[in-house]
């Protein structure tokens, strides 16, 4: 889940993976699999460093759980 803003500055939380194209037209539209476009103050470039952090997070938390040594 990311943190994107709304043209009318609502802050809203979006599910990432739901994300199937990013497009700045000047304004940046998110085009989720949905079918719903969601217009955002967000550049693409900060969406897609949301997103990368996102599945990061994701990762090394996955990644502390399997390293974990249970005797």
């Amino acid at each position: 889940m990311i943190h994107v803003t709304r043209l009318n500055h609502t802050p809203v939380v979006l599910n990432s993976d739901l994300i199937e194209q990013i497009e700045t037209t000047p304004d940046t539209v998110i085009s989720l699999t949905t079918g719903q476009k969601i217009m955002v103050l967000e550049s693409t470039e900060e969406i897609i460093d949301r997103v990368r952090l996102f599945r990061q997070s994701i990762l090394s938390i996955q990644d502390c759980s399997h390293g974990q040594r249970k005797d």
